[in-house]
């Protein structure tokens, strides 16, 4: 009996050895380029953690959010930000747990990205600012406007999430789930099956663009690199976005907010007009459009068309 025991703890050491090992190789291969780094970032000392963020441009000021799928990061505007910044003053953020950003042991939540932008607007821009968000940080600029609406004038969401997923509140499966992502050497091994180069790839061809053709191996690089950056510590803000620690329910506040919001869909996005609809049916003052042959991420595979429906929209 001791002999197995002894057999089952030593191969139990073996095994966590070579998972480290792992974790820290595949670590080394996917930030080694540095491909989020720049002379133009800068961070705001925010009260949980250095928030990274870049401006450029004068003008009205402009806020984009990033969504929070894994290895999303600022860095997904960089086709739109520069001719935006022509004729505004635009502020790309890394939230909290995202690119370059501090990332932290904690849960992340709506109500902490809703308190991050909001002192990010009052402390950083001083203005009141228009927002554009990408997927599911659409809820963070909704409840952020409903609770300060001196903060924010017109908002643009770029495939906002599905109303009734917002609803779905954590269960016993994504609360485990989370706890078992966020084990130290065993949820980092998960986490990296989630967010390797090949998992990312696909990602990409299959959920994010319609022209597969399109994906550039410089995006996968980069968000690989952002979903890794800081030795693993994303799998924070990832665990708790699969924990569905970030899902709120906006009906309420989509009733009462009575700003100037427009919808920006990819045309071929799963469910695209019938979330577009739903969002509707609770505020009809809402304005939708559609990006023909584009899925999630039409800033990345059509910015051009991209920018004149935010140009229509923000004149």
């Amino acid at each position: 009996m001791k002999s197995k025991l002894k057999k089952i703890g030593i191969l139990s050491i073996l095994v966590t050895i070579t998972l480290y090992i792992i974790n820290r190789i595949l670590y080394s291969l996917t930030t080694v380029k540095e491909i989020l780094k720049g002379k133009e970032n800068k961070y705001y000392e925010w009260r949980f953690g250095k928030i990274k963020y870049t401006v450029a441009g004068s003008g009205k000021p402009l806020l984009l959010i990033h969504d929070l799928t894994p290895g999303s990061s600022g860095y997904e505007f960089y086709k739109i930000s520069n001719e935006l910044a022509e004729t505004n003053q635009v502020f790309i953020i890394d939230l909290l747990g995202y690119g370059l950003s501090d990332k932290i042991n904690i849960t992340y939540t709506n109500f902490l990205y809703v308190q991050l932008v909001s002192d990010f607007i009052k402390n950083i821009i001083g203005k009141k600012t228009d927002i554009i968000t990408s997927g599911d940080s659409s809820t963070i600029a909704i409840m952020a406007c409903h609770n300060n609406p001196d903060l924010i004038n017109k908002m643009i969401f770029i495939n906002p999430q599905d109303i009734t997923k917002l609803n779905q509140i954590p269960s016993n499966g994504t609360k485990i789930l989370k706890l078992l992502i966020e084990c130290p050497i065993l949820g980092t091994f998960v986490y990296n099956l989630l967010t390797n180069k090949t998992s990312i790839t696909k990602t990409f061809i299959n959920e994010y663009f319609y022209n597969k053709d399109l994906v550039k191996i410089g995006d996968i690089e980069a968000y690989t690199e952002a979903a890794h950056i800081k030795d693993f510590h994303s799998k924070y803000a990832i665990s708790s976005y699969i924990g569905r620690y970030t899902n709120i329910n906006i009906l309420h506040a989509l009733k009462e907010i009575d700003y100037s919001m427009f919808i920006i869909e990819g045309k071929e996005e799963n469910d695209a007009e019938e979330i577009a609809t739903s969002y509707l049916n609770y505020n009809n003052a809402i304005e939708v459009s559609y990006i023909k042959e584009t899925k999630h991420l039409p800033h990345l595979e059509k910015p051009e068309e991209v920018i004149s429906h935010i140009k229509m929209y923000m004149n």
